[in-house]
């Protein structure tokens, strides 16, 4: 009678004692996590590193410190992974190094994800509810990245010489095929988004420009269609960025060209970046963004909040045609 149950408890005690040994042995696998020397840490007021200290630096910084809890197997490799990945996106303990406009678009890009509620990562907030931007923390990231001042009228030489720059861009035409270059993966650049139909504007606060967002034939009939989740093949989309120009009376017109950004839908050519092919050219002689063929990876990352919308921050309102 008592040994049968005896038997079972032995079993289970011995079940527990392998599990318990592969759990301590599992510790001893533990892939490397160090923290490199700070050699450029972003350049910002003390009040909004401290927001970024308590909320981003444990991933995207060289000053990680992780609780009890993630120093623990399995926890410990889902971080490890994800520091270095943060890093190689974003590095706080590195990017003073490039100048402090461009620190600022960076930055812009980091409270952008924070405001759409990818950053930080969802599973990691549940673990790390400390780690939440709150809303007075948000204010402090805007209000250093486009403090509250007046706008003051464009000086009529810049306006001119805005409005030259657009004749010219208007007389290209497409013979800008012929002359700008592709980005370093062989994405094309579409001299025909000048043609395509605007179906939204966006403006960004920091940086004081103005977007134009336009849809090819293929955009316009799925936005009709009501057939943009996902985006068939074929579509694309264009945003074209002007600075913006004040006048004296208060309104705010496009100024001079900056840059056109332009997204192409391929589930096929481009499945290896979320069935999107992306580019973008900056200034009077569209010269490519990307510095190698891995600078679409900073596009789908910065697209990865929408991805439940196809990667596509645009979302036409219903009953739009």
């Amino acid at each position: 009678m008592t040994t049968e149950p005896n038997h079972r408890f032995k079993t289970l005690a011995t079940l527990a004692a392998i599990l318990c040994m592969a759990f301590i042995a599992l510790q001893l696998v533990r892939p490397t996590l160090t923290n490199p020397p700070v050699t450029a840490e972003l350049q910002a007021p003390p009040e909004v590193k401290q927001v970024l200290q308590h909320s981003c630096y444990s991933c995207h910084s060289n000053e990680t410190k992780l609780p009890w809890f993630d120093e623990v197997v399995p926890a410990y490799w889902i971080v490890t992974s994800d520091v270095k990945e943060a890093r190689q996106h974003l590095n706080f303990s590195e990017i003073g190094k490039l100048p402090p406009p461009m620190q600022k678009a960076i930055l812009f890009e980091a409270v952008n994800q924070i405001q759409l509620g990818a950053m930080p990562l969802p599973a990691y907030k549940r673990v790390h509810p400390d780690a939440i931007v709150t809303d007075a923390q948000l204010k402090i990231l805007r209000d250093y990245l486009a403090p509250p001042t007046p706008n003051k009228p464009t000086p009529a030489d810049d306006v001119a010489k805005a409005d030259t720059q657009y004749d010219k861009w208007i007389e290209n035409g497409s013979k800008q095929s012929l002359q700008v270059r592709p980005e370093p993966d062989g994405f094309p650049f579409i001299p025909g988004y000048k043609n395509w139909r605007a179906i939204s504007s966006t403006d960004r606060f920091d940086n004081r420009t103005m977007r134009v967002i336009l849809g090819n034939d293929v955009t316009i009939k799925a936005i009709a269609e009501h057939h943009i989740n996902p985006w068939p093949d074929g579509a694309a989309f264009a945003k074209v960025t002007w600075l913006q120009q004040p006048d004296d009376k208060g309104f705010v017109h496009t100024g001079a060209f900056a840059q056109v950004e332009l997204m192409l839908k391929d589930s096929h050519k481009y499945a290896a970046t979320a069935g999107w092919g992306w580019g973008r050219w900056r200034g009077d002689d569209l010269k490519p963004y990307g510095k190698d063929a891995a600078f679409s990876g900073e596009c789908v990352s910065c697209h990865t909040p929408v991805r439940d919308n196809d990667f596509v921050y645009t979302m036409p309102l219903k009953g739009q045609q």
